[in-house]
């Protein structure tokens, strides 16, 4: 007769010690309970299962449980199984797994404005659980192997559509790759730049171009590889590609400028990509806060005016959430049998995670959850802008078309100070120098003071807490 799994109950290591069988087992088993090992409340595999697991008879198990149940040990009930008695053991002791368990308290400010986070008190717990059902239920036996390195076919064809309805984006299934977000994708693309010992193909300086204000993480991979960059130049349209002097890929956030807020004019954007035509270049285009336009019309991604010259970056660390470690790259014929060899020829992202997120995208949940938290954010932004004029109208707000993050312009000589009265209040915010490339100041280029506000970051209980403490740090 074979038994349900239910009744198996746990698996349970033990080593039976002594002159005999049954006090041996009973010894080892009270152990187990008095140390803690076994928890009050947990239950103990069927005479049957631990008789076959320990080579025994069946008779030896149920003594050693009966003798125990008498002792106060364990409990035995008809339909519930043999379990750990909830107050086995000596009252003055204890057990191990009985102490509460401390976790450590996250160290942080009490109010954090710090840019690159949504809001996680939003992620869509209910929908998502119900793609992951959908999607599980659906998923086949196969997508429990090791898997394609370029990421699960079903999650790639959902991208592929997606990105092209919403974004622009030419993108074939063959050539989308499945990475653990953004730096994970700039990482595998930097080694295959790296590796060719210069850039687009060709030989040349080990350099990449980059905007004078963005990502840290952006140079700090391209570091780790070798690889130098050169800031070009940052005004009113955006960054200037007629800075690009015999670099051979340049990393741009055309759609919403990282983090002054700008987009890419028309004519920068055709002239960075005749130079990449013109001179076989590589643009490195992450599509950061595409999606979340507030009062202008859409901008679609740079890829798809030139699928073979650019490699597209995206994620869905802002429209959901960064743990889930879900990105993707859109990529170049040439660029993406070397990428796969960087990434190991093995898929590295969960299969289950990528499949719920084709289901989010095939069912309209991740459409509807994108205009759910831009409804949600443009009001935070439109709160912050009514503030800060009201509160300090010395400062002016930046960047806010889109995205996130808001950028507040301070008085000349004023953006340390502000830093240290955010720190004096617990705000944790990020000054604009954090975001400046080290040569920029070298080149003679204006040098702007202001901070950079992450206003989707906070909680909704804690936003209005946050800007309130926000004014008071403020010139």
């Amino acid at each position: 007769m074979t038994e349900s799994w239910a009744n198996l109950g746990i698996d349970l290591h033990l080593e039976p010690a002594g002159p005999g069988l049954r006090k041996g087992l009973t010894d080892a088993l009270r152990e187990a309970v008095r140390s803690g090992r076994l928890a009050p409340g947990t239950r103990l595999p069927s005479s049957r299962t631990l008789a076959g697991d320990l080579g025994i008879a069946r008779n030896t198990v149920a003594d050693a449980y009966a003798d125990l149940v008498a002792e106060g040990h364990l409990t035995a009930r008809q339909g519930s199984g043999t379990r750990v008695a909830e107050q086995a053991g000596p009252a003055s002791s204890v057990p191990r797994r009985q102490r509460p368990v401390r976790v450590p308290e996250r160290v942080g400010p009490a109010h954090d404005l710090t840019p690159g986070t949504p809001d996680l008190s939003a992620f869509p717990r209910a929908a998502w659980l119900k793609a992951a059902r959908r999607a599980l239920t659906a998923g086949p036996n196969d997508a429990f192997g090791y898997g394609d390195p370029r990421g699960r076919p079903e999650l790639r064809a959902a991208l592929a559509e997606y990105l092209a309805r919403v974004r622009g984006v030419a993108a074939d299934p063959e050539r989308i790759v499945v990475c653990a977000g953004v730096a994970h994708g700039l990482k595998l693309v930097t080694e295959v730049l790296a590796a060719r010992g210069g850039h687009g193909g060709r030989q040349g300086p080990r350099t990449v171009a980059v905007e004078t204000y963005g990502l840290r993480f952006h140079r700090e991979w391209l570091a780790e590889e070798g690889v130098g960059t050169v800031p070009l130049p940052f005004d009113a349209e955006g960054t200037d590609p007629a800075g690009l002097d015999g670099e051979r890929a340049v990393l741009l956030t055309p759609t919403h400028q990282f983090p002054m807020g700008g987009t890419l004019s028309p004519a920068r954007r055709a002239a960075v990509v005749d130079w990449a035509r013109r001179t076989g270049g590589l643009i490195l285009e992450d599509d950061y806060d595409g999606e979340f336009r507030h009062d202008r019309r859409p901008v679609g991604a740079l890829q798809g005016l030139a699928p073979d010259r650019v490699a597209y970056f995206g994620t869905a660390s802002k429209a959901l959430a960064p743990g889930l470690r879900l990105g993707w790259l859109v990529l170049p014929p040439a660029l993406v049998d070397e990428v796969l060899a960087a990434k190991g020829y093995a898929d590295t992202c969960g299969a289950p995670d990528q499949l719920t997120l084709a289901e989010f995208l095939t069912s309209g949940a991740y459409d509807r959850q994108v205009r759910l938290m831009r409804l949600r954010y443009r009001r935070r932004r439109d709160e912050l802008v009514a503030t800060l004029a009201r509160r300090a109208p010395s400062v002016r707000v930046g960047g806010i078309a889109a995205g996130l993050h808001a950028v507040l312009l301070l008085p000349p000589g004023t953006e340390s100070e502000v830093l240290r009265a955010a720190a004096w209040h617990g705000l944790g915010v990020q000054g604009l120098s954090w975001f400046r490339h080290p040569d920029a100041e070298a080149a003679g280029r204006p040098v702007p003071e202001g901070l950079v506000i992450g206003y989707g970051r906070p909680p909704d209980h804690a936003w209005q807490s946050a800007l309130e403490t926000l004014c008071r740090c403020l010139p």
